[in-house]
């Protein structure tokens, strides 16, 4: 058995459990997720360029999506392993997926990142553990995978002072809240969910 058939079906039997150790008592957490909707719910609108794979330029033989993308995108084991691997080990903090819950409401997300990117690899999968253990809508998230110039075919990302990946920019009525850069401040992706989202003072990376 390869180690791909392993993680697959490592991953599959996790997702059947895995939700349980994120409950709490409160039943408006979710307490039911299956693979389909972790990675065959879409997302976006379908358009020609989602989910577009094509070669690395700068790492020979790899593939990376370019353009919109969803969770359709990220099924190809043998070239984005990274996503079940993280998906799988990441465990977000029960009592803090609670108040995001409380918090995000009316709030949509503008995602940037590059599949060839280890900060994206790192975080992307773990906003969409958050994401979908607390029910968020993902009709209100759009995630645009860029190339290694930050760049997309159809310039997604004009207008975004885009300049390091992965970029989770927190919008609400169609204003900036904030945004995290590359890596969060705080402890964990939830702890700066949850400064953003309460509007307290924060500094993502690189600012000035």
């Amino acid at each position: 058995m390869t180690n791909f058939s392993k993680i697959s079906i490592t991953f599959s039997l996790f997702l059947a459990v895995s939700f349980t150790s994120c409950k709490n008592n409160e039943k408006n957490i979710s307490e039911e997720n299956t693979v389909e909707n972790v990675l065959l719910e879409e997302n976006n609108p379908t358009t020609d360029d989602l989910n577009s794979m094509v070669d690395d330029p700068e790492n020979e033989g790899e593939k990376m999506l370019l353009g919109l993308v969803n969770q359709e995108g990220f099924k190809d084991q043998s070239h984005f392993p990274w996503m079940y691997e993280e998906f799988e080990s990441y465990k977000p903090n029960p009592t803090k997926l609670q108040e995001i819950k409380t918090l995000i409401d009316g709030v949509t997300l503008k995602v940037f990142m590059g599949t060839w990117c280890e900060d994206s690899q790192r975080e992307i999968p773990r906003l969409y553990k958050i994401l979908h253990t607390i029910d968020y809508n993902l009709s209100s998230m759009e995630i645009a995978a860029v190339s290694h110039d930050k760049e997309t075919p159809s310039g997604l990302e004009k207008g975004y002072d885009l300049e390091y990946v992965p970029t989770i920019i927190f919008l609400k009525n169609g204003k900036e809240l904030n945004r995290i850069v590359e890596y969060t401040q705080g402890d964990t992706l939830e702890d700066d969910f949850i400064t953003i989202l309460k509007g307290e003072p924060y500094t993502p990376a690189y600012s000035e």
